[in-house]
C-alpha cells in the first residue's frame, strides 16, 4: 500500500513538470523567433508553373531555390514534406515556396505527384522566375551563403507574413542560422521542425489575443 501511495504521489508530482518540459522543449520556448533580415524581396510578379500568383506577404513561407534542378532536388522536397509540410499545410497561411528556372514543368508535375505519396501538396509552389530575379531575391534574405551556378541551394529559409527572414542568432552550431539544410533530414527534423513550430505558435497566440480583443 505504500509503494502504491508513493507511486499515485509521485505521478501527481512528476506529470505536471513533465507536461510543462514537453511544452517547454523548443529551442527558443516558444519565445518569438528572431527576425535576422527585414526586407525579402517581393515575389509577386511572378507565377508558377500552373500559372498562380504567388505572395510572401501576410503568409507564412519556407522558400526555397531550385533553380533548374527539380529533378535534382527532389530528395530535398520529400525531407520537407515528411517532417515539415505533412504537420502544418493545412495551417491557412502557410505556404512552401521554390523559385525555379522556366521550362521545368514536366519535371515539377512527376515531382508532385510523387508528392501525394505523403501529402497533398496543394501549397507546394514552384514559381518560374528568370535566373536573374531568383538571385535578387536571394540577396535580398541577406545571408552568408550563395546560390549555386545552377542558381540552386539546399538551404530553405522562413519567412514572416511581413516578409522578414526569420532563423536562430544563438544556435549551438553556427551561431546565426540563416536557413536550414533540406538535405540533412536531421536538421530538417530537429532544427526546422522546431522553429516551424514557433513561429506558428506565435502567429496562433496573436490571433487569439485578436480574437479576445474585439470580444471585449
Amino acid at each position: 500500500m505504500k509503494f502504491k501511495k508513493f507511486a499515485v504521489l509521485a505521478v501527481l508530482f512528476l506529470l505536471p513538470i513533465t507536461v510543462y518540459l514537453f511544452f517547454a522543449s523548443g529551442v527558443n520556448n516558444f519565445a518569438k523567433l528572431p527576425v535576422l533580415s527585414y526586407q525579402v524581396a517581393p515575389i509577386d510578379t511572378l507565377k508558377t508553373v500552373a500559372g498562380e500568383m504567388v505572395q510572401l506577404k501576410d503568409r507564412i513561407t519556407v522558400l526555397g531555390f531550385f533553380g533548374n534542378e527539380v529533378t535534382e532536388k527532389k530528395a530535398n522536397a520529400f525531407n520537407l514534406a515528411h517532417k515539415i509540410y505533412k504537420k502544418n499545410y493545412q495551417f491557412a497561411d502557410f505556404q512552401m515556396v521554390f523559385l525555379i528556372t522556366k521550362g521545368q514543368a514536366k519535371e515539377v508535375a512527376a515531382l508532385k505527384q510523387r508528392l501525394t505519396e505523403i501529402e497533398n501538396p496543394v501549397k507546394y509552389k514552384f514559381v518560374e522566375a528568370s535566373p536573374e530575379a531568383i538571385a535578387s531575391v536571394f540577396t535580398s534574405l541577406e545571408t552568408d551563403g550563395v546560390l549555386s551556378k545552377n542558381y540552386s541551394s539546399d538551404r530553405v529559409f522562413i519567412i514572416d507574413k511581413d516578409s522578414r527572414l526569420r532563423g536562430r542568432n544563438d544556435d549551438e552550431d553556427v551561431g546565426i542560422l540563416y536557413g536550414y539544410n533540406a538535405s540533412d533530414y536531421a536538421e530538417v527534423n530537429n532544427k526546422m521542425s522546431d522553429d516551424i513550430k514557433v513561429i506558428l505558435a506565435e502567429y496562433r497566440l496573436a490571433l487569439k489575443k485578436y480574437k479576445a480583443d474585439r470580444e471585449i
